[in-house]
């Protein structure tokens, strides 16, 4: 299994995705503000792997924080959490991660717990969250493996594998599902611009795994469809709204559109965690705007004139009809996904 992150004696240790495919490095994160930056300059990325960062970091920083008392810690945690949550605004799994740390240590704090005990326990918490996100996408994948092809190609977009997530992956983990599961299928990873996260990352692990895997541009995607190329479409999702709609890397919606045009089924996978039934539409979804330099460089030489002007949104969202279905570890949800998501969420907390 790749070691996207790992909680170690020391510190948070995070394989450098930056460097990928060409440096294997790690970066060690010894408190709180250093995991901020870790997840803020996309060293760990990816919706899942945010949310388990984030409840780590919130962690790390309430273990090492050197209050005598409650009432100074809880004014610790409040500056630990803004601190997370002003990192990357699109991924409603960074909100996640922060508020089930902080959610477990305001409850503990209202029983007057032993801050050694909080500790102890707000560590344990954020550990279990890794456990069970590589549970969750493990599951994610044995509910969508049925809905790929038995044999042919399926076009995915970014990375939303093992290096998105603590392990396995959400799109990733559908397309090695449904090999495990004996169906013979290869990939086309989009490059994705201007970060490139499918030329290096999704290319990078899926040969680790030896899926036979092919990278194209972005702008590649319609001929090969108009050409019967690709059989299905499968991405991640870093917040899904109420309504169905899903924000996903940039470049997302227009393959969603060319999918609908060829007639090809387009999948959003993503764990429960990832949908976020406070936004009702995906119109109410922020977008990260990221450095120009990302789009005016590519390995650190500059392609384009100075002075131009950039435009660098880290994200766009599909709106809910080009969706065939949105896998999660709890099952697929189909249209109309207002329904279906409503009923998904009433369903698990009466189980809760």
């Amino acid at each position: 299994m790749i070691p996207t992150l790992e909680w170690l004696p020391e510190g948070i240790n995070f394989l450098d995705q930056t460097k990928l495919p060409l440096e294997e490095t790690y970066v060690l994160a010894t408190d709180y503000k250093q995991v901020a930056t870790v997840i803020r300059d996309m060293i760990v990325r990816g919706a899942p792997a945010i949310g388990v960062s984030a409840a780590m970091g919130m962690a790390i920083g309430i273990e090492r924080s050197t209050a005598t008392n409650l009432a100074d810690l809880t004014a610790e945690v409040a500056v630990i959490a803004q601190t997370l949550a002003e990192t990357r605004p699109t991924a409603v799994n960074l909100f996640w991660g922060i508020d089930e740390v902080r959610n477990l240590y305001n409850e503990l704090a209202a029983k007057n717990t032993p801050i050694p005990e909080i500790k102890a326990a707000v560590v344990a918490k954020s550990q279990r969250m890794y456990d069970e996100d590589i549970a969750a996408c493990k599951a994610l994948g044995a509910h969508g493996a049925a809905l790929m092809p038995r044999q042919g190609t399926v076009l995915t977009h970014c990375n939303a594998g093992a290096l998105a997530t603590c392990g396995y992956g959400t799109a990733l983990g559908v397309i090695r599902a449904a090999i495990e599961a004996g169906h013979q299928i290869d990939v086309l990873a989009d490059e994705t611009r201007p970060f490139l996260q499918g030329a290096r990352l999704t290319a990078w692990e899926l040969m680790k795994d030896n899926i036979p895997t092919t990278v194209l541009c972005d702008n590649m995607a319609a001929h090969l469809m108009s050409k019967g190329r690709i059989q299905a479409v499968v991405v991640g999702a870093d917040r899904i709204a109420a309504n169905g709609d899903a924000a996903n890397k940039i470049g997302t919606y227009g393959v969603a559109i060319l999918a609908k045009e060829f007639g090809i089924p387009f999948y959003v996978a993503a764990p429960w965690s990832t949908i976020d039934l406070a936004t009702a539409s995906g119109d109410l979804i922020p977008i990260e705007q990221r450095s120009a330099r990302e789009v005016t460089h590519s390995n650190g030489r500059q392609m384009t004139p100075d002075g131009v002007g950039i435009e660098n949104p880290a994200f766009d969202v599909t709106p809910a009809k080009y969706i065939a279905g949105i896998i999660t570890e709890r099952g697929v949800l189909t249209a109309p996904y207002t329904q279906s998501i409503a009923q998904m969420a009433e369903a698990a907390a009466a189980i809760a």
